[in-house]
């Protein structure tokens, strides 16, 4: 059978468009693992972990314990997100944007992955208590066993409230980073978790929304699956202005300046007027565009954060 002079012949590419016969080399194995820990993620995780150690420190902390810190929490959030991708493997199968993943490719087997992501879990435990503190280990693998047990195994597949919930699991790395070099908790750190635990929400379901189809698919209830999309656009509004109050109060309760408190002003303002400007042409492209910017939105403000506390101690 044939369509024009072409014949059709049997796929040899696998569901995620890796080939078959050429996927099992050792480069594309140890890139499996690499993905198996979602690089991307680990990087905006770390993005918050650094400025909380200089505000923490009142300055540049020890070189050796930001490195420690950011070796501990890359292998601990690695890990988690592997074994996310272990248990989510069924339901990636059916969502075009993760039909790549390496656990539904075949490249890697589920088993070597668990394996793999407890191994990472261990070792990221012994170098944070090692290198930095009990505190900083045990809050590392505290939010790996909520984003496992809490979000992905419970949550997510049943509750329209997954990722609200779910993000605490994400706004955990600035406790690590602080308690890392304090060995304490304290205020400031604790209002910075509740503003990443704020910014999920509008943050993830700009991406629900461009790919609702691929959670609907999947039966995930992502709140733009289940509700309303006016609705769901009135609650990314409301967790995107509660979240920028939360960075100006901040201010006070950190001992923050100038720097940090202009910054902090006109980065809230743009994503409150994108939240707005989503809300009144709620296109997935545009979507995609609020996504893009709650990514700089987070880099930036920690950016400001950091050279705020810096300049204020004279380093």
């Amino acid at each position: 059978m044939s369509v024009g002079s072409r014949p059709l012949v049997p796929s040899r590419l696998a569901p995620g468009g890796i080939s078959h016969s050429s996927r099992r080399t050792p480069r594309t194995v140890v890139g499996g693992y690499v993905a198996l820990t979602k690089p991307r993620i680990i990087e905006l995780l770390l993005i918050t972990t650094v400025p909380t150690m200089v505000m923490a420190q009142a300055g540049w902390p020890s070189t050796k314990l930001v490195l420690i810190t950011l070796f501990g929490g890359t292998l601990a959030a690695g890990g988690a997100n592997a074994i996310n991708m272990y248990v989510d493997r069924d339901i990636d199968k059916l969502m075009v944007r993760t039909q790549g993943r390496p656990l539904v490719t075949g490249l890697i087997k589920p088993r070597n992955a668990l394996v793999f992501a407890v191994v990472l879990q261990i070792i990221a435990f012994a170098v944070l208590w090692s290198g930095a503190n009990l505190l900083s280990a045990v809050l590392a693998l505290s939010a790996t066993l909520f984003y496992v047990f809490i979000y992905t195994l419970w949550l997510k597949r049943t509750s329209r409230q997954n990722i609200v919930i779910g993000g605490a699991a994400g706004a955990m790395p600035v406790l690590i980073g602080w308690s890392a070099v304090t060995n304490e908790i304290a205020w400031p750190p604790v209002l910075l978790f509740g503003i990443m635990f704020m910014w999920t929400p509008p943050h993830f379901w700009a991406l629900a929304i461009r790919h609702v189809e691929d959670y609907r698919a999947a039966n995930v209830p992502m709140l733009p699956v289940v509700a309303p999309l006016e609705q769901v656009l009135r609650q990314m509004l409301a967790y995107t202005v509660i979240m920028v109050a939360g960075t100006l109060v901040l201010i006070p309760v950190g001992h923050l300046g100038w720097i940090y408190g202009i910054g902090a002003a006109v980065l809230g303002a743009l994503f409150i007027f994108g939240t707005l400007a989503l809300s009144k042409n709620p296109e997935p492209h545009k979507a995609m565009r609020l996504f893009g910017y709650s990514i700089s939105y987070v880099t930036l403000l920690f950016g400001v954060l950091t050279v705020d506390v810096l300049v204020r101690n004279g380093f």
